[in-house]
């Protein structure tokens, strides 16, 4: 095995993202040393890795979201087998800049039903991209790291001739006897690319100790196609992808998703405009369509209480930017704009009557310009990003039906007549300092970013437990005088490689002004003398929570290391601690992850490999009060998985998670919502039970 770690941090992510117990990759000349690439299969030649020695990732779950929890300082918001979200440093939500394939969007569900890598089924993800600490100013506004999920691609050849390009898998998860199909075939030469990108996936409710948890069964259909022509300085790709999730559970949320029919549509093009001078610009259109109810997949209950809500999500995108390389560096300028328009209408299907528009014609601009430089002084190597970003929004007034209760119609009509037009303009600095000392390479980031209220948080004049994800049980209403987000961001830390042995710490602190937080309604919690408060009590909570800016604060650490030790017996591990607190009252945040390690042993020759792997997770009291959070204690889990080239091009693996079939709820699980299942109803649900896992590989 050859076993090495490149000076670049972007390598030693290979063995963690990879496996964490895999190989670290290499990084070749010009890869952003502070962004991390998680390799999914196999060993592979991508534009930012010169090689990678790895595993394939022993995670099968069905979202990307669990293979990104496994970096240093990333965790799972688990809120359903395809609603997972990533917490990055104690952020998550729309704090976290997610994309898929360079392209941003916006979720159709208003409680985040499908967060973006909702979108990234793993049996056709090729890589993802994690930039480390903040992201770069060029790639958008978003204050806690950036994620980018590259799905799998038809790439040109090096001849004039037609090849045929095939890169499909399958799999299968005991635990709940999922299984998925899937990948992408095609035709590439030198000058064009063309291909077809489908999967098939569908799993039943996962089992645990005690039984079943349920409903949480889902299935979800991908297909599309792509296009590319490249010649002389320019290149042109256009896609298209369509994906249709059918019936699935999410426990943790009131209602649970019937459907999400999905379109994206991008087109990109890069030009070399002169020596020295690159044009790159695209043009991106994402449709949502979203039907959830609280009986397909529930038990029956009174006619008068069964709700259907639609919602519906379009996104327009459109960037270019200019990149001039000169003897100082690389200078980039470049601007983007984002348009919105969400729809949300609540519906009883028993009476027709019955529909409340509780977010009517909601419409969303952003228009944005960055300038950043890339370049060095002396052995610093630096990136130094200012971005501009201009904001409005606007919600239309509440339509309701015959049929809805008076005091409802009475929060409607306030609304209707109040100011529901918001602008803001926000400015973000990105610092980012490293140098290449041979084993050693400190690195440095300086930032101040910003994040602006969402349609939800500002709009939201009906009290719902809609709260783009929380799935806390708690009734939130909006506040229209929501100020932005502003994020201070210091970090710092280290790599080292030096023979056999890597580790890359970092140490961080982001002190947070307008800290955007639920926080009790008026005065006297529990006192009913609001129309806010009766229409929160007759949905179940009498105590319900007000979007309002707050103080906060987080910082914590993280590392992650490997060590060559005999022959080719080799172990590497992340560990990984977090604290997030207000700094206006003595309370916590919600929803932060417990400090955790993980630890693998892997026995690696030519053709297979063998890893045992240790999950160690600490228990969590230091839980927010405001929020109802609960404390989890801590627990031990074991897994075991490997993996052999059957022949060229054909790779099989396997594996057992949970070895000991251990009962233990994840801290960062969202809490039981629905009746008839063997978790109760207000519990957090809990982790799966012991689940072998297979999946075949053909790439050629």
């Amino acid at each position: 095995m050859n076993f090495r770690i490149s000076a670049a941090p972007a390598a030693s992510l290979a063995a963690l993202a990879v496996a964490l117990c895999s190989s670290p990759a290499f990084a070749d000349e010009g890869t952003d040393p502070l962004t991390d690439i998680i390799i999914v299969n196999g060993a592979r030649e991508t534009p930012v890795t010169d090689e990678i020695a790895a595993d394939s990732a022993p995670v099968v779950a069905p979202d990307a979201a669990g293979l990104v929890a496994r970096a240093p300082g990333a965790a799972l918001i688990d809120n359903g087998a395809l609603s997972g979200q990533v917490q990055y440093h104690g952020s998550f939500g729309d704090r976290v800049l997610v994309r898929i394939d360079g392209q941003r969007f916006s979720s159709g569900g208003p409680n985040l039903m499908d967060p973006p890598l909702h979108y990234a089924p793993m049996v056709l993800v090729d890589h993802i991209e994690l930039d480390r600490g903040v992201s770069p100013v060029s790639k958008g506004p978003g204050e806690a790291g950036g994620v980018n999920a590259v799905l799998k691609h038809v790439d040109f050849t090096d001849g004039k001739a037609f090849q045929p390009r095939v890169d499909v898998g399958a799999l299968y998860r005991s635990v709940d006897d999922s299984y998925a199909v899937g990948g992408v075939v095609g035709l590439a030469s030198q000058n064009w690319r063309m291909g077809v990108i489908a999967a098939h996936e569908e799993g039943s409710d996962y089992r645990f100790p005690g039984g079943r948890a349920s409903p949480t069964s889902f299935t979800r259909d991908t297909y599309g196609a792509e296009v590319g022509f490249r010649s002389g300085p320019g290149e042109l790709s256009l896609s298209y992808r369509r994906q249709e999730t059918g019936p699935t559970g999410n426990p943790p949320f009131p209602m649970d998703i019937v459907y999400f029919h999905t379109d994206f549509l991008r087109a990109d093009a890069k030009l070399q405009l002169a020596d020295g001078i690159r044009l790159e610009a695209g043009l991106g259109h994402v449709a949502v369509r979203h039907l959830m109810d609280n009986f397909s997949l529930r038990p029956a209950m009174n006619p008068m209480m069964l709700r259907a809500t639609y919602a519906d999500a379009d996104t327009m995108t459109a960037d270019a930017a200019v990149h001039f390389t000169t003897g100082i560096g690389t200078i980039s300028l470049g601007g983007d704009i984002e348009t919105g328009d969400k729809q949300v209408t609540i519906t009883n299907p028993a009476n027709p009557a019955f529909f409340i528009a509780s977010q009517n014609r909601v419409a969303t601009t952003r228009s944005g310009g960055f300038a950043q430089w890339r370049g060095g002084f002396g052995v610093v190597e630096s990136e130094i990003g200012v971005r501009v970003d201009h904001y409005t929004m606007r919600a239309g007034a509440p339509e309701l039906g015959s049929a809805v209760p008076m005091a409802p119609v009475m929060l409607a009509n306030a609304f209707a007549v109040s100011d529901r037009d918001r602008s803001d303009t926000t400015f973000d600095v990105a610092a980012r300092f490293w140098a290449d000392l041979g084993a050693v390479r400190p690195r440095l980031t300086l930032a101040r970013k910003t994040r602006v209220p969402s349609a939800l948080e500002r709009f939201s004049w009906l009290p719902t437990e809609a709260s783009a994800g929380l799935a806390d049980g708690n009734i939130y209403v909006g506040n229209p005088l929501l100020k932005p987000e502003t994020m201070w961001i210091a970090e710092a830390g280290v790599d080292v490689e030096t023979g056999g042995l890597y580790m890359r710490p970092t140490i961080y602190y982001r002190r947070v002004d307008d800290y955007i937080q639920g926080v009790p309604f008026d005065a006297t919690p529990g006192v009913i003398d609001s129309t806010v408060e009766m229409v929160a009590n007759m949905n179940g909570d009498a105590t319900p929570l007000k979007w309002a800016n707050v103080s906060a604060e987080l910082y914590g650490a993280d590392i992650d290391f490997g060590a060559k030790l005999i022959g080719p017996l080799r172990v590497d591990g992340v560990a990984s601690y977090v604290r997030g607190k207000r700094r206006d009252i003595a309370d916590n945040l919600y929803r932060i992850a417990p400090p955790n390690i993980r630890l693998g042993l892997t026995w690696e020759v030519q053709g297979w490999s063998l890893t045992a792997e240790g999950h160690a997770v600490a228990k969590e009291d230091k839980v927010s009060a405001t929020n109802s959070e609960t404390p989890t204690g801590g627990y031990v889990l074991a897994n075991i998985y490997g993996g052999m080239e059957l022949m060229r091009g054909v790779r099989l693996d396997a594996g057992v998670e949970n070895l000991f079939d251990r009962y233990y709820v994840e801290h960062l699980a969202g809490y039981n919502r629905a009746a008839g299942s063997d978790v109760a109803v207000g519990a957090r649900m809990p982790g799966t039970g012991r689940s072998a896992f297979v999946r075949l590989r053909v790439s050629y």
